[in-house]
């Protein structure tokens, strides 16, 4: 699974939980939801994430690095000239 999709899905699951936690149990939860959000505004403008970057040194690859090795992976076709 490529990082962006981890990342959204985590900032995705973060949302949702703290909402819910934050209507059943204390409004205090919602702070999770400013703080993933102000994240997201800022890894937008500044292209940086702090999870990418544990991501990657766990050894997971970006949809970019992924559609590469795919590429690299197919079988080339072979163009033949007419004359």
């Amino acid at each position: 699974m490529a990082i962006e999709r981890i990342v959204r899905i985590f900032a995705g699951s973060l949302i949702v939980g703290s909402l819910a936690l934050g209507r059943w149990f204390s409004g205090y939860w919602l702070l999770v939801t400013l703080f993933v959000g102000a994240n997201l505004f800022q890894s937008g403008i500044t292209r940086w994430c702090l999870l990418e970057n544990f991501l990657k040194k766990a050894g997971f690859k970006s949809c970019c690095e992924l559609t590469m090795e795919a590429a690299s992976n197919r079988p080339e076709t072979k163009v033949e000239k007419h004359s």
